[in-house]
């Protein structure tokens, strides 16, 4: 299985970034399953219903979420309207929505994905989200109710991510990190056979503070003191993710490779996509 994840979208040139270039790569690569976090897509702050649904046409199967899922306050209300919809499945119980789901791929694959939200440097701090990984692959096993297992993991800490990464190394498919924006060069496969990433990066401009125009951070970093709101940045986005093949008879990860398409970053395809 062909499995195609999209960091963070920044704002409307990441979002549009993506609505462009998702249908192609769907097409050319062959695709059989595409994720997208949207947590910024919104301006930069949390997701609309209309920017989910046009996510959700442009081809992508799921659209994962993470601290900034309700910047918006129509999220609460459209949350639980959509199954492809997923916020950190960590949130106390009786939160809107979901935090996983079993959906199906292009090649009938049965595919669990699920957000899971981390606690080091966090805000807010959920409920632990090892002990939500184990009640999701309880519930769900590989090879027994799933073909592939996918956790979007968002946090800041790395090594948060890397620990979350070997807990279910073996028990999932693929673990990557979102919420920093920037994109890391560690993709592996662990000994286990998990498929794994610290940070996808984002899609938005990368002429930018993580997305942001850059002029009020920066000023907050200097003054600490703030001039105004800070805006989604407004240049060029390139598109950030990471290619993943999928083992149809184990479920566990065969390749991984990091994709970026854009005008800032090396842009590069997964070479056995090629």
């Amino acid at each position: 299985m062909r499995l195609l994840f999209l960091g963070d979208m920044v704002g409307k040139t990441g979002r549009t970034a993506v609505w462009d270039r998702l249908p192609g790569l769907i097409s050319d690569l062959k695709l059989d399953f595409v994720v997208v976090n949207g947590e910024n897509a919104a301006g930069g702050f949390g997701i609309t219903e209309d920017i989910f649904l046009e996510t959700i046409n442009a081809g992508a199967d799921v659209v994962t979420t993470g601290n900034h899922v309700w910047d918006q306050k129509e999220a609460v209300a459209f949350a639980g309207r959509h199954d492809q919809f997923l916020r950190p499945a960590n949130y106390p119980q009786g939160t809107p929505g979901r935090g996983s789901g079993l959906f199906y791929a292009r090649n009938g694959a049965r595919v669990l994905v699920a957000n899971v939200m981390g606690r080091v440097f966090m805000h807010p701090e959920l409920d632990d989200p090892f002990k939500s990984a184990e009640v999701i692959l309880a519930a769900c096993p590989l090879k027994e109710q799933a073909d592939a297992i996918i956790f979007d993991f968002h946090a800041e800490a790395t090594s948060e991510k890397q620990c979350f990464g070997h807990f279910v190394d073996g028990r999932a498919s693929f673990v990557v990190g979102t919420h920093t924006h920037v994109p890391t060069a560690d993709a592996q496969i662990l000994n286990g056979g998990t498929a794994y990433l610290s940070d996808a990066g984002m899609c938005g401009d990368y002429d930018s503070s993580l997305g942001m125009d850059k002029e009020e951070p920066l000023n907050r970093f200097i003054s600490k003191m703030p001039k105004g709101r800070m805006e989604a940045a407004n240049g060029p986005a390139t598109i950030c993710g990471v290619g993943v093949e999928i083992s149809d008879r184990t479920g566990l990860a065969e390749k991984i490779a990091p994709l970026r398409l854009g005008p800032r970053l090396a842009e590069t395809v997964p070479e056995f996509w090629r």
